[in-house]
């Protein structure tokens, strides 16, 4: 793909404040929704986001969750250099970091790390801006209530997301009876607000080359931390070690258990929404699960 590159870099030497000779623009693979690339230059290389132009939003409220990550220090993300648009395509630009596969000690790194950033209390549920959980809009607002927050604004979201895709009858016979039975998944418990990761799988997380933890591509939100825990199930990729740091740095509620897939249905939901029927079995079947263990 030819690329004209000099818009960007401009935005780059703004932002920087230095010089940025491109010497190579390297194609990179992982995503399925941007394209991305490294750019090298001489002493430099920067990680690029591109999409089109009207996905402009996206990129903002990434930054936004990048930065507001950074702030906490408690766990390393990629620095935000710049984010706008050209003709042709939005742009995030970041810090490039060479990123590994997690071992034993950043894994244990990475428990006690994220355990940290969930100890900082937050002002409310919800965030200041709507996001993207791939490329779906994430709704936020701002709310008192956990529980009510988490029946619209994640799971009712979904549910009417997936009715005007088709997906009717069953499941949102069961999604409704789910949404007006939440309490009793907390009882004896209460969420405080937490700074989230929001999208937290193996593929949103790596090692820099010291062997620290790093988080990337997030959804941020202030929510129950429970959330960020239950999606590292989801998928898998994360070992014993993990979550052994975790819990001695931040004990989990024993109620977790139950709760973990009211959390992770969100995903399940959005993924039916994004990648088709495939999901829908699993979504029925864990609504049913919930609904059989209230």
């Amino acid at each position: 793909m030819q690329m004209n590159w000099q818009a960007i870099i401009e935005h780059i030497e703004s932002a920087t404040g230095q010089p940025f000779k491109l010497l190579k623009a390297q194609p990179l693979v992982g995503g399925d929704i941007n394209m991305a690339y490294r750019l090298q230059g001489e002493n430099i290389s920067f990680f690029v986001k591109l999409n089109t132009p009207e996905r402009i939003a996206m990129f903002e409220a990434e930054s936004l969750g990048l930065q507001a990550l950074a702030q906490t220090q408690a766990i390393r993300v990629p620095k935000w250099i710049a984010c706008g648009q050209t003709t042709d395509h939005a742009f995030l630009v970041l810090e490039y970091i060479g990123l590994h596969n997690l071992n034993r000690h950043s894994e244990q790194l990475l428990g006690q790390q994220l355990a940290k950033l969930h100890l900082q209390k937050q002002a409310y549920f919800g965030w200041h801006c709507d996001n993207t959980i791939g490329s779906t809009i994430q709704v936020n607002g701002r709310y008192d209530d956990w529980i009510t927050f988490w029946q619209e604004q994640r799971l009712g979201c979904q549910l009417t997301l997936a009715a005007d895709k088709g997906y009717r009858g069953n499941l949102q016979m069961l999604g409704e009876k789910l949404c007006n039975n939440l309490e009793s998944f907390f009882s004896g418990y209460r969420p405080q607000p937490a700074l989230l990761h929001g999208d937290l799988w193996g593929g949103n997380v790596a090692a820099d080359e010291q062997g620290n933890p790093v988080i990337y591509d997030p959804a941020c939100y202030f929510g129950d931390r429970e959330t960020d825990i239950a999606m590292t199930e989801l998928f898998g990729g994360f070992g014993s070690v993990f979550y052994q740091a975790y819990q001695a740095t931040y004990p989990l509620d024993p109620g977790y258990a139950r709760r973990k897939t009211l959390y992770n249905l969100y995903h399940i939901l959005n993924h039916l929404n994004l990648f088709g029927r495939s999901y829908l079995h699993q979504a029925e079947n864990m609504i049913n699960q919930l609904l059989a263990d209230r």
